[in-house]
């Protein structure tokens, strides 16, 4: 099928590519020849805003559309514990009389509340999730309440590193490991909160299906009813390759000499460990998409005027580059490490006598999208899900050559099962 290209944080393409080849012009105006590789050079500095310590929504920044929930306390899985809890969270439509027709929608890793919804003051991208979320859309805000809230951990209001401790000091490195069971209880909490007993829809993809999953064995057990899951291009636990691709993006920004173990919240703009954070997210980046997607669209082509073999870019590099410095300026590099170690330690069968026993206790109606291509979770791990939860619909499959971001970018076909799965 046709490659296609979304406004989604990490599927912007690069427009760098498309640099021209022409001469410097000389001080007086006349032409001169350019040097081997001074053109490669000159199209990889160009002016650029300079990249903040932090790309975290900070205490006094414009809220714009977010709306905070003060949760309370919580003692943490892995032993630490956080005083105080403040969830930032948005939300679409109207909650019906009986409050039956409540959606939450759950973000990946580097998503955040913003689910639909143009950028603007408080919101420095488009909504994620714009095609699928909204009045008419499969997810129709005329018919359902839709809460989306900003994870435990993450940097876009919701307590994280960025977040200020008890001290009055932002948390930075001392931030306390946590896992996909505390952030679904910070969300319990925030559903208690909102006067919600019901979903009627518990919905995400990526790391957002990972807690999906955990919802559906933790709401029931909390009192909350979950009547309906959809689990989108994840998996019931994640495994040895997923493990390894995410140990060289934690290398990448703890070895950044401007990380400082966490704590560089009042470095100075381009002082701050955006260039592990940028590194981190180009490795991630090739398992959102697929080798044939990026042979097709970048092969082996030079980056503009710039010359491989004299120092210069191929393109795929290039808008590799491009990722991670788009990143850096909206996400926070602790946040990034929190989140990506909460994945790592997912595993729904803990305690519960294994991954099968644990999917078999899932009462809820479920719908599994698998994505073909998507090499980060792979269809066999979604068949899993589906052969296991006992009212799982048969595993549907979205065709496409993008892999991981095609939940993304596949809204042509995501959006009608989702509409179907709904009735």
């Amino acid at each position: 099928m046709a490659i296609t290209t979304s406004k989604a944080a990490h599927d912007a393409p690069d427009q760098q590519v498309r640099s021209a080849l022409v001469p410097f012009p000389a001080p007086d105006g006349a032409l001169v020849p350019v040097p081997d590789g001074a053109l490669g050079r000159a199209s990889r500095s160009r002016s650029k805003p300079p990249v903040p310590a932090s790309g975290a929504w900070r205490e006094g920044d414009d809220p714009g559309h977010r709306l905070f929930a003060d949760v309370g306390a919580f003692d943490l899985e892995a032993g630490g514990r956080l005083p105080a809890v403040r969830v930032a969270y948005e939300t679409w439509g109207t909650l019906n009389a009986d409050g039956s027709n409540a959606v939450l929608v759950l973000h990946a890793l580097t998503g955040d509340s913003h689910v639909t919804g143009e950028a603007g003051p408080g919101h420095v991208t488009d909504g994620w999730w714009g095609d699928m979320v909204g009045p008419g859309k499969p997810i129709d805000t005329d018919r359902y309440f839709v809460v989306a809230p900003n994870v435990l951990g993450g940097c876009q209001g919701t307590t994280g590193p960025s977040s200020l401790a008890h001290d009055g000091r932002p948390w930075g490195g001392r931030f306390p490991y946590i896992t996909t069971r505390d952030q679904v209880a910070v969300e319990i909490a925030l559903t208690r909160d909102l006067g919600i007993r019901s979903w009627d829809l518990v919905v995400g993809a990526s790391m957002g299906g990972l807690r999906v999953l955990e919802w559906a064995l933790l709401g029931p057990e909390a009192g909350i009813e979950v009547r309906n899951v959809g689990a989108i291009a994840t998996t019931a636990q994640t495994g040895g390759d997923q493990i390894a691709w995410s140990h060289p993006q934690l290398a990448a920004i703890r070895t950044d000499p401007r990380f400082r173990d966490g704590d560089y919240y009042s470095a100075a703009d381009d002082d701050g460990p955006h260039s592990g954070l940028g590194i981190a997210r180009q490795i991630a980046h090739t398992t959102y998409r697929t080798g044939y997607e990026l042979d097709r669209r970048f092969g082996r082509l030079p980056q503009g005027g710039e010359d491989p073999f004299a120092g210069g870019r191929f393109a795929v590099q290039s808008y590799l580059e491009h990722q991670g410095d788009k990143l850096a300026r909206r996400f926070d590099a602790n946040s990034y490490v929190v989140l990506t170690e909460s994945m790592l330690s997912h595993d729904l069968g803990r305690d519960r006598g294994g991954v099968e026993a644990a999917l078999s206790q899932i009462t809820a109606r479920t719908l599994v999208v698998a994505v073909d291509s998507d090499r980060l979770f792979p269809p066999a791990q979604s068949a899993r899900l589906a052969r296991w939860i006992p009212n799982a619909e048969p595993l549907r499959i979205v065709t496409s050559d993008v892999g991981h971001d095609g939940f993304l970018v596949e809204a042509d076909q995501i959006g009608p099962m989702v509409s179907e799965f709904l009735g």
